[in-house]
């Protein structure tokens, strides 16, 4: 029986000022509707920009995680995202009045204090949690993170840290993910750093409104006029850190990991690795089920006929948000008799005219009864990652960016058997179908 997903049961709010911009800040902790996931709002810009915490909305940082939405972004959500996740919170709205949230001391201590004041409670609909179906491996020089099958309602993790610091050292730690396992061992885990890595970040003027007292510095003989909080305290913060990045999922993950070394990038490849495999795995579950729109009725929405219709099914349309279809090569294709006959390999830009159709097809729901057809206008990001070639099935992908009166925006992938093989941002313009 599936559990069911949570929220907070009323408003709370907490103030600090931001670990590495200094910046003051008071956050808000709001309910969230069922299926709505955790979304951050920045309220102190002209008209309030949202944030959902997803790793599509990742923009890269050095030592912390951050999310943005255009030129607006949220430095450091980690710390308060292992608070939503350890406490098994599923929708949440977070919002603040500046650029990073809390640093508080480094833990995630006070958002835990926070949410639990303001109460968890139980919503009607169950949670849809990713369980990791196969192993994953991300590496980075020397890190590695390795993810694998494990309990079906469970997060086992393993973290072995080492540093050359003697005061570090190695530590090793196993964890089973629970709220108040979490609370009390992982939650108090402070950000740490070494004497020489402080120095080098003041030096840059990064954290210069913070003292000793503020966050945990390691010098040759432990921390500098602080005390740990457990003997193995730099360890339980990397877990702290680990499971705020798999937040970025965007729902509870199942299994085991064992990182040795990593840190927000290497956490960052892993669950762009893992959503990867989960979007395989539901594919191709539905490979098998009927076809929500088979060929005669892609050729009723199409202009486009042999050897020009490059879409043979689509298998799964949602709304006008995104679109999975399906084009089947073999060697009797038209285009093989004269691109690399000897070594048969499909023209690149088919894929991409195969793409184009199918977000054609996706926008053919947007323009429905407005009389409009989409005609390709642009190409944007284009890459070819892999060959195609006969016998292949491409499963093609549409998303739907952005839809104007006048133009609408694409962005597309095409996979073969799991491994992408071209991606684009397709623009097209939308004119009257009878002038097309």
């Amino acid at each position: 029986m599936s559990q069911p997903q949570q929220t907070i049961r009323t408003a709370t709010e907490l103030g600090g000022r931001g670990l590495f911009t200094g910046f003051p800040v008071t956050v808000r902790f709001k309910p969230a509707p069922p299926n709505s996931g955790v979304t951050f709002v920045r309220t102190d810009q002209d008209a309030p920009i949202r944030i959902a915490a997803s790793i599509d909305n990742l923009t890269k940082r050095a030592r912390r995680s951050a999310l943005r939405n255009g030129t607006v972004s949220i430095e450091t959500v980690e710390h308060c995202l292992a608070a939503v996740c350890g406490l098994g919170i599923d929708n949440l709205e977070i919002e603040l009045d500046n650029a990073e949230l809390p640093a508080v001391d480094g833990s995630s201590n006070l958002f835990v204090e926070a949410l639990l004041t303001a109460g968890v409670e139980e919503q009607e609909i169950p949670r849809d949690g990713m369980t990791i179906k196969a192993p994953v491996h991300v590496t980075e020089d020397d890190a590695e993170v390795l993810a694998w099958p494990g309990a079906a309602d469970r997060l086992d993790i393993i973290y072995e840290l080492e540093y050359d610091q003697q005061a570090v050292g190695r530590q090793i730690l196993r964890y089973s993910l629970d709220s108040d396992s979490f609370v009390k061992n992982i939650a108090p885990a402070r950000t740490f750093v070494t004497e020489r890595e402080a120095e080098e970040l003041t030096a840059a003027g990064i954290g210069t409104h913070l003292t000793y007292q503020d966050i945990l510095v390691v010098g040759e003989n432990g921390p500098i006029e602080n005390e740990y909080r457990y003997p193995d305290e730099c360890v339980r913060h990397k877990i702290l850190d680990l499971i705020g990045d798999l937040t970025l999922i965007g729902r509870p993950l199942y299994g085991r990991i064992y990182a040795r070394k990593s840190g927000h990038n290497l956490n960052h490849a892993l669950v762009r690795k893992l959503i990867e495999q989960h979007g395989a795995g539901q594919l191709q579950d539905r490979m098998g089920a009927a076809p929500t729109l088979d060929v005669q009725q892609v050729q009723r929405i199409l202009p486009h006929r042999y050897p020009m219709l490059l879409v043979d099914r689509v298998i799964e349309i949602e709304g006008d948000r995104r679109a999975v279809g399906i084009k089947n090569v073999t060697i009797n294709e038209a285009f093989f008799q004269g691109h690399y006959p000897r070594q048969p390999i499909m023209p690149g830009v088919l894929i991409i005219e195969a793409m184009a159709q199918l977000g054609g097809i996706l926008l053919s729901r947007t323009l429905e009864h407005t009389g409009r057809v989409a005609v390709l206008l642009s190409l944007d990001r284009v890459k070819f990652r892999r060959p195609v070639t006969p016998g292949d099935q491409i499963v093609m992908e549409a998303l739907a960016k952005r839809v104007k009166s006048r133009t609408g925006e694409v962005a597309c992938q095409a996979r073969v058997q799991g491994e992408l093989a071209a991606e684009a941002e397709i623009r097209f313009m939308l004119v009257d179908a009878d002038t097309n």
